[in-house]
């Protein structure tokens, strides 16, 4: 049986990989994007592992709303990133520097 210490210890090293995808890569905005994503996940992860060893369903129902955020989150950076990509043909951060105002 997995404690709930497993189940948080395993959050922490998703959440750093994540800080750690953020920090060393600032020049694609995909893996930008996706760091995001499992820094995210790995709080969804941490939110279902309390609700199950406190035996709340409050903390499964909040990861939904939060499941919904991020995948709009994800289609309309991706949205962006289209429009970003056909006009400017790249993706990279430090050539993005036409929005400055």
């Amino acid at each position: 049986m997995l404690a709930l210490s497993d189940f948080l210890i395993l959050g922490a090293i998703l959440f750093c990989i994540s800080i750690a995808g953020i920090f060393l890569n600032r020049k694609n905005v995909i893996i930008l994007l996706m760091a995001i994503e499992l820094m995210l996940l790995s709080v969804n992860m941490n939110f279902i592992a309390f609700s199950h060893y406190l035996g709340d369903t409050g903390g499964q129902v909040f990861v939904f709303f939060i499941l919904t955020v991020a995948a709009a989150e994800a289609a309309i950076g991706l949205a962006i990133l289209v429009v970003l990509f056909r006009n400017r043909g790249t993706i990279n951060v430090s050539d993005l520097d036409t929005l400055k105002g």
